[in-house]
């Protein structure tokens, strides 16, 4: 393993563009359906086997449907579609692992979890192609290694703290999508996505919402309720940064044509916005195209040794104790990249950079440190992945 770092002064970038796709957005649905359907397989495993058995069902795709929304009302005219893919280990001896099963009970599960007004079983199809793995992958997975055996050449990235900007398109989508902003703005549906631009010290959030078509009762109180959101995310916005914050809600909302973000499910879903699997948030919860990132997905893949998943994970880690543990250290990013069938334990390179007063030798010295901590723990990550103590989109 190459362990190697650099200091840099503070430069802190004139602009940011940062993204946030909620739960009920068609990329989010997607990755949470693949993820739940990895958590599912993998208690499944364990319960017959005592251990996760080979699985990456990391590939999903949503086929929009098509619906008609009015104030006060509205149907659904086509049901979206969604299909769940990729590979699982599917017999146990002579016992067939229910897959299909799983499948469905996962998505219509999930679906009513996130959603109030979206009906699984009949605004919904549900369809899935879950194979067997290939050999040479199900072998190298099933190795006897006490440490885990890498499952792919892929790396993972991580940064931390967050920018205000960063915290503020994460707490204002958190926020709509709580109980307490639910309870407050109930005809806000959860499909919600938040844009972030900084430009020096000016941000403007743009805020799109889709809107519960049967709990308005006309485009005033649309308006209104409209009105009353940016409020609250204004508020929200003085407590997380003293930047000048501009929000705009539904920007494409035009009164004279009698064009309003309305949906009769609370999602764009189901008329005619589609989705995939890795298309949305990275591992921290945003999209960050100025920040480090992978284009890798995290939802699906197997908690063992995918290190497409797991590297993601630790170098958050890693670059979270880099800054919380030395004050001479204001941030850090990391960088993971893996070799199949090496140990998990045991990256081809870990790169990270820091801001610091410190020098590139000491910045390098003391993260080695961390590095190495983190990474012996990698074997037991797959636990708080399962018991859903990390985020992953």
């Amino acid at each position: 393993m190459i362990i190697n770092a650099k200091r840099y002064d503070k430069n802190e970038p004139s602009v940011e563009f940062v993204e946030r796709k909620g739960k009920g957005h068609p990329d989010t649905v997607c990755d949470n359906l693949s993820e739940k359907l990895s958590v599912a397989l993998s208690n499944y495993y364990i319960k017959k086997t005592g251990k996760i058995l080979h699985h990456n069902v990391d590939k999903a795709i949503l086929v929009g449907g098509q619906s008609r929304a009015w104030f006060g009302g509205g149907e659904v005219l086509e049901p979206i579609y969604i299909m769940l893919v990729g590979r699982a280990i599917s017999r146990l001896g002579d016992e067939v692992v229910p897959i299909g099963t799983m499948a469905l009970k996962v998505v219509k599960d999930e679906l009513r979890k996130t959603f109030r007004y979206l009906d699984p079983e009949s605004h919904v199809v549900v369809d899935y192609r879950i194979k067997q793995g290939s050999v040479d992958l199900v072998g190298n997975f099933n190795s006897e290694n006490e440490i885990p055996l890498s499952n792919d050449t892929s790396f993972g990235v991580g940064f931390y703290p967050f920018t205000d900007t960063e915290r503020l398109v994460l707490e204002a989508e958190n926020y709509l999508n709580s109980e307490r902003g639910k309870s407050e703005f109930p005809s806000v549906g959860e499909d919600i996505k938040v844009m972030g631009f900084r430009n020096e010290k000016k941000v403007t959030l743009t805020v799109a919402a889709a809107m519960i078509s049967s709990l308005l009762k006309d485009s005033r109180e649309y308006l209104e309720i409209k009105d009353q959101v940016i409020g609250k995310l204004s508020e929200l916005a003085s407590k997380v940064t003293e930047l000048d914050v501009q929000i705009k809600l539904n920007n494409a909302d035009n009164a004279s044509k009698g064009i309003y973000y309305l949906t009769v499910t609370g999602t764009s879903a189901e008329s005619g916005d589609d989705g995939q699997v890795g298309r949305g948030n990275r591992a921290n919860g945003l999209i960050t195209p100025l920040r480090p990132m992978t284009l890798e997905a995290t939802a699906g893949k197997n908690p063992i040794s995918h290190t497409g998943k797991l590297y993601t994970i630790l170098s958050q880690r890693i670059a979270q104790k880099v800054v919380e543990e030395n004050k001479k250290i204001s941030s850090a990013s990391v960088y993971m990249l893996s070799q199949i069938g090496k140990p998990i334990t045991d990256p081809q390179s870990v790169y990270v950079e820091a801001v610091s007063d410190m020098s590139t030798e000491a910045v390098k010295e003391y993260s080695q440190s961390i590095v190495k901590e983190v990474l012996e723990k990698a074997p037991q990550t797959w636990q708080d992945i399962l018991e859903g103590r990390v985020q992953l989109y």
